[in-house]
């Protein structure tokens, strides 16, 4: 899936997200927003920008706060492609070993 940043001074975004420039200074500080190529930008996604300013207005949550759910978020997106990772060696498993032999019914083992 293919992303789509773009490049934002800090004045616009913060208009356009309801932030000030400080909460997004400190965003980017923290590690949560990017740096844009020029001082006073930011070079992110806008969903996750607007993930953030949700956070912070319809949660109100401190930027510490803001900072857990999103490594909380990446942590459920990190398990969820090991998931299907694990899903599609078990399909490749099964699939082995339908073709290299007979199959036994669960009542021949017993």
């Amino acid at each position: 899936m293919e992303t789509h940043r773009i490049t934002i001074t800090y004045h616009d975004c913060a208009s356009q997200y309801a932030l000030t420039e400080t909460d997004l200074r400190d965003f980017v500080e923290l590690g949560l927003l990017a740096a844009g190529p020029r001082p006073g930008t930011i070079h992110d996604e806008p969903e996750h920008v607007a993930r953030l300013s949700r956070l912070q207005h319809e949660l109100e949550l401190s930027h510490a706060g803001i900072e857990v759910v999103l490594a909380m978020r990446q942590r459920l997106l990190s398990l969820q492609a090991e998931l299907v990772r694990q899903q599609a060696r078990a399909r490749q498993l099964e699939f082995l070993l339908r073709s290299s032999g007979p199959q036994l019914e669960a009542d021949d083992w017993l």
